[in-house]
């Protein structure tokens, strides 16, 4: 040993007293900083199915939308947690005219009916389903399935688009859940199942996405241990190819994970995130990512009744080569189960809260992203021109609110909200009802009615409309209450200084694979008129009273 390396017996005590100084000296704020912590769900929210990649420094996610037009939803974030709307990747549904909404049924107050058979001219609970978004050669791709069209695709340089148009790769029923993958070596792979969950289905595609080239091989069939797998998002780590898949369906299933040194299989699987002791039913069916850092993560949905299917954000930590999701069911197990409350995602620094967008003074030269028309739009029947600064819905003939054409709608935020609508009805004509709604199975809503040139006040419910006051004014306000999956109405004639309540409180219902919606209409129950009159909305606006992710 040189001198210079040698230590003296009193050298060698003092050594760590006097890093424990030095230490004691270093400015306070070299000491790491707690991260802040989240709270699930992420987003209170019917964005169902989601799936999330992460490109540079930014989160996408895209999420399932069925018959509403436009159609697939594509999210934004920095964190993680804080999210909001880019756009749609798809403008209309043009799969089938049904998805114009030409059914001649009033099934407004028909539970049965409500049960939206296709075959009754509508898409109802048809389109969009479950997606998978992938980052590729530059250009950022969503496959998705219709369960009465076949599986498509769609591409873009940018999350807010402009989009390709749709592609078919299966022109074909009966397939749903479909997610693409390039391997290492410049092959494509695009895993599916089918309508009715399972099995999962491998094909190869061309190395440009667009075309299937053969006609798949069944990679995994476990009725059951495995009953009703469905959703498959499929990645490689380490060597390993996963498949992540809910099984046990929406209400009461688990999430797994299948891996295999091959694509082809044979798969084994573990299950990695259930409910546990927790009070979060079925937490399953999402997309994993990772942070620059490396940290796992795993955003899925819940079924949480007349709300949806909403968002949560679970940890991942990966162990032998397994993830497991959450946080441990207990010391033994290789399940977890969902957090309530965890520390903020590691993206590199701390970013502004922000939120997906609601209210709209539709002062803008196009539509909010925010909206979404309850199947295709009849365009010359809506416009932002007609009336600078106010949204124009013009009345078209319907049996009944759930056969109207052109309701604008949106997706619902929070356990407890607040929607009001400022409306001109001065240009309705008889026959006509506009106002504000709640769209689901046997719909509710409050609007004005016109008869014999009379305009009221009206509280509908199952197909049976009470009459309310006589508006003798141009313009109302609307208003919604929602809490405990319960809206009641009210009314200001006054441009907002009172409002009355109107009608009964109604339960919020989950329908056609969608939580209960705001909804904006107009329509006519005369189905021969020379002309149709309109309705201006002025401006709308949407309190979340009950978030707490800020």
């Amino acid at each position: 040993m040189h001198d210079s390396q040698a230590q003296t017996p009193t050298s060698a005590l003092l050594r760590p007293l006097l890093f424990a100084l030095a230490l004691a000296c270093l400015p306070a704020m070299a000491a790491e900083t707690p991260r802040r912590e989240y709270t699930n769900p992420i987003l209170f929210a019917d964005y169902s199915d989601p799936d999330v990649i992460r490109v540079g420094d930014d989160y996408v996610m895209a999420a399932s939308s069925f018959h509403f037009s436009p159609g697939l939803p594509v999210l934004t974030s920095k964190d993680l947690v804080h999210w909001t709307i880019a756009g749609h990747a798809l403008p209309r549904l043009p799969f089938d005219p049904a998805y114009d909404l030409p059914g001649p049924l009033n099934f407004d107050d028909a539970s049965e009916r409500a049960r939206l058979d296709p075959a009754m001219g509508h898409r109802y609970s048809a389109g969009v389903w479950a997606p998978a978004i992938r980052h590729h050669d530059g250009r950022y791709y969503i496959y998705f399935a219709t369960p009465t069209d076949g599986i498509f695709m769609v591409s873009a340089e940018k999350p807010e688009g402009p989009w390709s148009a749709p592609v078919a790769l299966v022109a074909q029923a009966g397939f749903e859940d479909p997610c693409p993958f390039w391997d290492d070596d410049g092959s494509a792979w695009l895993v599916h199942s089918k309508v009715g969950a399972g099995p999962l289905i491998l094909r190869r595609m061309s190395a440009d996405g667009t075309r299937v080239l053969d006609e798949g091989t069944v990679i995994v069939e476990d009725a059951q241990n495995l009953p009703v797998l469905e959703g498959p998002k499929l990645i490689k780590r380490n060597g390993w190819y996963y498949i992540f898949a809910p099984y046990g369906g929406v209400e009461k299933g688990p999430q797994a994970v299948l891996r295999a040194r091959d694509i082809r299989g044979p798969y084994e699987w573990r299950t990695v995130l259930a409910q546990g002791d927790t009070g979060v039913q079925a937490p399953h069916q999402g997309g994993y990512v990772e942070t620059p850092s490396g940290e796992g993560w795993f955003a899925h949905f819940n079924s949480t009744g007349a709300y949806g299917r909403i968002v949560h954000l679970q940890p991942v930590r990966w162990i032998d080569d397994w993830p497991l999701i959450g946080e441990p069911v207990s010391a033994s197990t290789t399940t977890g189960q969902p957090v309530a409350r965890h520390a903020m995602p590691d993206v590199g620094r701390s970013w502004p809260a922000v939120h997906p967008q609601t209210s709209d003074d539709f002062g803008g030269p196009s539509l909010g992203v925010q909206w979404e028309w309850n199947h295709n739009p009849v365009d010359t029947n809506w416009s932002l021109a007609a009336r600078p600064g106010h949204l124009r819905l013009t009345a078209m003939y319907a049996p009944g609110f759930l056969a109207a054409r052109n309701t604008l709608t949106q997706v619902h935020h929070g356990s407890a909200s607040q929607t009001t609508a400022r409306i001109d009805v001065s240009g309705l004509h008889d026959g006509e009802r506009a106002g504000l709604a709640m769209l689901q199975v046997q719909p509710n809503w409050i609007g004005v009615a016109q008869r014999d040139g009379e305009r009221r006040l009206v509280f509908a419910a199952a197909g049976s409309e009470t009459p309310g006051p006589r508006v003798t004014g141009n313009s109302v306000q609307l208003r919604q209450h929602v809490a405990d999956q319960v809206v009641r109405y009210e009314y200001s004639l006054d441009d907002g200084r009172s409002f009355h309540a109107l009608g009964e409180p109604r339960p919020m219902r989950f329908s056609w694979w969608k939580g209960a919606r705001p909804a904006l209409f107009d329509w006519s129950t005369v189905a021969e008129a020379s002309t149709r009159g309109h309705v201006d909305v002025d401006w709308v606006r949407i309190e979340n009273l009950a978030r707490v992710q800020e």
